[in-house]
């Protein structure tokens, strides 16, 4: 494998990294979400981080990886939809390092916002995610700036570290859920399950609307797909990472598409019911676990609301719908 994934030691010595930070996040078993989907519901609180996602544990163990490695580069140059630039934006800041992030045009204002706040310089380029980060990679090389990829063996360990959190407070835990954008997430649920010898199933979800990493994992090669989805953002891929598929091909039980109109149900439900805000990917373990209810019958489940950082006005038309 290109990408060994991390030990329970590494895992570990992440998480004193991210707990420099912040501590470890809650999980709480919901009832109302237990009673609609018919069994015992767990759901991992990423949203309550410094940047309202859980991308921020990646971003400390990358530069922390970088400083012991040799030392900080002068600017670093990344891509994102917008969890993924605050994180790196978050760590750039608390080490003293330039960071400039490319965006896709149309991206989310609060997310942009969010990221200038923390001393991003923030650059609109392209129509989807894929030619942001192309564009990054030119800069980055243009400029002998260090480039951030999306999915890297450090990200994944400091990823891991909520699995590693969440598998160890619910052992009983049979299937979780985990959205799957450009893997750093998946992957780090794979190592923690792996390190702990724990027995959850991990199920993938995927944007109906953004399939890249489902008809990979279904062809055993990266297969490029368009991206249409208008919600969930943060799962927006239309190239899959060949790295990260070798890992998910084989650990994942499942691949689930929800689309659109599912993850804005699940925003809904998840409002209801804990009162807590939701974006599009942060809804979609969710909206996965509430497509295949009627299979879950006497398991204990995980979910993982793993971002909140929705712009106001999308939330307020959300959660003026009705289905």
């Amino acid at each position: 494998m290109r990408n060994a994934l991390p030990t329970l030691q590494e895992i570990e010595s992440a998480a004193e990294v991210v707990y420099r930070d912040f501590g470890p996040t809650p999980q709480y078993r919901w009832a109302t979400l237990s009673q609609r989907l018919g069994t015992e519901c767990w759901v991992k609180h990423e949203n309550h981080t410094p940047v309202g996602a859980f991308k921020i544990r990646g971003g400390l163990t990358y530069f922390d990886t970088l400083r012991q490695r040799g030392g900080l580069p002068r600017e670093v140059i990344s891509a994102t939809r917008g969890n993924h630039g605050q994180s790196m934006g978050w760590a750039a800041r608390a080490h003293g390092v330039a960071c400039t992030i490319v965006v896709p045009r149309g991206n989310s204002a609060e997310k942009n916002a969010a990221m200038r706040a923390l001393g991003v310089t923030l650059i609109e380029h392209g129509d989807d995610f894929q030619d942001s980060r192309e564009h990054a990679m030119r800069l980055a090389q243009a400029r002998g700036a260090h480039m951030v990829p999306s999915y890297h063996p450090a990200l994944v360990r400091g990823v891991a570290t909520y699995w590693w959190e969440f598998l160890r407070a619910v052992p009983l835990l049979d299937v979780v859920y985990v959205p799957i954008g450009q893997g750093s997430g998946a992957c780090a649920a794979v190592a923690a399950r792996r390190a702990l010898g724990h027995r959850a199933r991990i199920v993938g979800v995927v944007s109906a609307h953004a399939t890249t990493y489902a008809d990979s994992i279904a062809a055993g090669r990266v297969v490029e797909a368009p991206v249409s989805t208008v919600l969930a953002d943060g799962m927006a891929c239309r190239v899959a990472d060949a790295a990260a598929l070798e890992v998910l091909a084989p650990a994942l039980d499942h691949v689930v598409q929800v689309t659109d109109a599912e993850v804005a149900e699940a925003m809904r439900m998840l409002f209801a019911d804990t009162h807590n805000v939701a974006e599009g990917a942060g809804a979609a373990s969710f909206a996965a676990a509430w497509q295949e209810r009627a299979r879950l019958k006497g398991q204990v489940v995980g979910t993982t609301l793993c971002g909140g950082n929705v712009d106001s006005a999308v939330l307020a038309g959300v959660l003026g719908e009705r289905s």
